[in-house]
C-alpha cells in the first residue's frame, strides 16, 4: 500500500516517524511551504519538512493545493494520512486515493471540529479531550470514525504540553488505523452532531473574567499566539498561570510581585499566578525571575482590553 502523508507542525511528526517505522511505503510527503521566521525573516521549513527530509522521503510544498496537485497525482498512491496539513481537500484531490484520505484529528470528534481544538479545548475548561481517525469528506472534519482515544487535560496543561501529549496517541492510532484498512477490517462509525471552533488569535486579557477562565485562555494560547497584558506601560506575553485565592483587590490589580512569592494579579472571582512570561522584546523566564528587579509592583493594575 503506497500513502502520501501530508502534515505539517511538530503534532504530526509522531504520525509521520510512526508510520515510516512501521514499515509503510511512503511515497512523499506534503508539507506547508517554507515560512519566515523571526526577525530577520528567514525561510524555516516546516517541523514535517525536517523530519521528513531526515527520513529521505520526498516532500511536496504547494502554495495552493487545490489548484496544484499535478505531482500529487502522478504519486499513484494508494491512501493519504493527513495531520493538521492546513489546506482545505477538494473532492477532487479526495478522488486520487482508492482507499481514501484519513485524518488524525486532535479532539474526540464530532466535538472541536475544524481549526485550534488543543487550544479550544482548554480555552473552554474541558477535562478530557482525544484523538479521532477519520475518513475524510468535503465537510468540515464531518467524516466517518475509525478509530478514538480519551486522554485527560490536566489543570497544569497548556496547548503546547497538551500537543505534547496527543501526538503519540494519534501516531499509534493511525498505525493501527492502517493496519486495519490493509486488511480490510476498518468498520467506520458515523458522527453525530458536532460544532466547530474558530482559529485563535494573539489576545489581550481580561482581568476581570473570574480567575479560572484567565488561567485557561493563558494556558490555551501558550505558546503560540499567546495572551498578553500591559501594566506601568510594560507589554507581557503570558504562557503558563495557575489560579490562586484572593478575596480583596480590583480585578486586574498586581497582588504579589516577588522573588520569593511569585506575580499574582486579581481577578473578577479569585487570582491568577503567572508562571511563565516575556517582557515585549526580552526572554522568557519564571515569575520569580522576572520580579527580580523588575518595574511592576504591587498595587499596579493592568489596563483593560480596548474593545
Amino acid at each position: 500500500m503506497k500513502i502520501v502523508f501530508a502534515g505539517t507542525p511538530e503534532f504530526a511528526v509522531a504520525s509521520l516517524c510512526a508510520l515510516h517505522a512501521a514499515g509503510f511505503e511512503i511515497a512523499a510527503v506534503l508539507t506547508q511551504p517554507d515560512k519566515p521566521q523571526g526577525r530577520k525573516g528567514i525561510l524555516t521549513p516546516s517541523s514535517v519538512k525536517q523530519a521528513a527530509t531526515e527520513l529521505g522521503i520526498p516532500v511536496l510544498q504547494p502554495n495552493k493545493l487545490k489548484e496544484d496537485f499535478s505531482a500529487l497525482k502522478e504519486l499513484r498512491a494508494d491512501l493519504m494520512v493527513t495531520c493538521a496539513y492546513g489546506q482545505i481537500l477538494t473532492q477532487e484531490i479526495l478522488d486520487l486515493f482508492p482507499l481514501g484520505v484519513w485524518n488524525v484529528h486532535a479532539s474526540l470528534l464530532p466535538a472541536y471540529r475544524g481549526a485550534a481544538p488543543i487550544a479550544r479545548a482548554i480555552m473552554d475548561g474541558a477535562k478530557e479531550t482525544g484523538v479521532t481517525i477519520m475518513k475524510t469528506d468535503v465537510g468540515l472534519d464531518t467524516g466517518d470514525m475509525l478509530l478514538s482515544q480519551e486522554v485527560k487535560i490536566e489543570d497544569t496543561d497548556t496547548a503546547g504540553t497538551l500537543s505534547t501529549r496527543l501526538a503519540p496517541v494519534g501516531a499509534e492510532l493511525i498505525v493501527k488505523a492502517l493496519h486495519l484498512i490493509e486488511s480490510g477490517k476498518a468498520e467506520l462509525q458515523k458522527q453525530g452532531e458536532g460544532f466547530v471552533c474558530k482559529k485563535v488569535s494573539r489576545t489581550q486579557i481580561d482581568f476581570t473574567r473570574p480567575a479560572n477562565e484567565v488561567s485557561a485562555l493563558i494556558r490555551g494560547l501558550s505558546p503560540a499566539p499567546l495572551s498578553f497584558g500591559v501594566v506601568n506601560g510594560l507589554t507581557l506575553n503570558f504562557y503558563s498561570a495557575e489560579t490562586v485565592e484572593a478575596e480583596e483587590g480590583d480585578a486586574g490589580t498586581v497582588l504579589v510581585s516577588s522573588p520569593k512569592t511569585g506575580f499574582v494579579v486579581k481577578c473578577q472571582k479569585g487570582a491568577v499566578r503567572i508562571l511563565w512570561l516575556q517582557p515585549a522584546g526580552g526572554k522568557l523566564m519564571r515569575d520569580k525571575d522576572f520580579c527580580n528587579g523588575r518595574k511592576v509592583s504591587e498595587g499596579m493594575k493592568f489596563d483593560q482590553p480596548v474593545l
